[in-house]
């Protein structure tokens, strides 16, 4: 059972994001942590999935709709919902990407989107080039989204750990992606949007992060770094009561190197 249990009479609504590291391998995990945890929004990453296996008959029995863009091996993404989405868009309009990393719907007024950032690899790489670009069209089309809709939420992995406290140690960190100054003011830029990073919202406790690598005992060590992220536009931000990392999915049994992070709007 989940830390973070929402009872039935919980008006709130619940936002969450997950970087589940193959929907196939951790559906059971999605269906049991939805079960003790109704959240009304689920962002999904890392389906690595095609659309055609999507597990649609599944998540429609635990409760949700859904709307996904898949591809095979790498990358895809999925918002799960309580209520009926509209408005449903794949990828990125200003952004040509063979990568399925970003899908957006509108859900009871807010405007919902799921992104799935590049890693980068290695700052010297082309990867981070496109990682850097890809950072840079995302602002450019958030930005216009936000005139038409207010109220706006983008959840998922960022692959950036915006700040020092946001990385186990530092100090090995240095000179490598996620931590680099180049992302981190990318992350900034999103912020200066009028937006607000929902977790740094609120007093939190020291060394709470979001992924651990499966390599090291990386869990155990608790070393770590908070890269999955849900920013809120300031209408969202004001009716934001809570934000958590659950890390009780990363001690189950072949677990996703992620944990989900939920929202709560009053």
């Amino acid at each position: 059972m989940s830390d973070f249990v929402i009872t039935a009479s919980d008006k709130h609504m619940k936002l969450a994001t997950w970087n589940v590291n193959s929907l196939k391998v951790r559906l059971p995990h999605v269906l049991k942590w939805l079960e003790d945890n109704p959240v009304d929004i689920l962002c999904l990453q890392e389906l690595k999935t095609v659309d055609e296996k999507f597990p649609l008959a599944e998540i429609e029995a635990a409760g949700y709709h859904a709307v996904f863009s898949g591809q095979k091996t790498y990358n895809g993404v999925a918002i799960l919902s309580r209520h009926p989405m509209t408005d449903v868009v794949k990828n990125n309009p200003l952004f040509e990407d063979t990568h399925q990393r970003i899908i957006a719907a509108t859900i009871e007024g807010i405007r919902i989107i799921c992104v799935y950032i590049p890693n980068g690899q290695s700052l010297d790489s082309d990867k981070f080039v496109y990682k850097m670009n890809w950072l840079k069209s995302l602002h450019e089309w958030v930005k216009a989204e936000m005139v038409r809709y207010p109220q706006l939420a983008i959840l998922g992995d960022y692959n950036i750990a915006p700040e020092d406290r946001d990385v186990h140690d530092p100090a090995a960190w240095v000179g490598m992606t996620h931590v680099s100054a180049p992302e981190r003011n990318a992350f900034r830029d999103l912020l200066g949007l009028d937006m607000k990073d929902a977790f740094r919202m609120f007093e939190q406790p020291e060394k709470l992060f979001s992924w651990w690598d499966y390599r090291q005992m990386g869990f155990r060590r608790n070393a770590g770094l908070r890269i999955d992220h849900i920013l809120l536009t300031q209408p969202l931000a004001a009716r934001c009561t809570e934000c958590v990392i659950d890390k009780v999915p990363r001690k189950w049994e072949q677990p996703s190197d992620h944990a989900p992070v939920i929202a709560t709007l009053s």
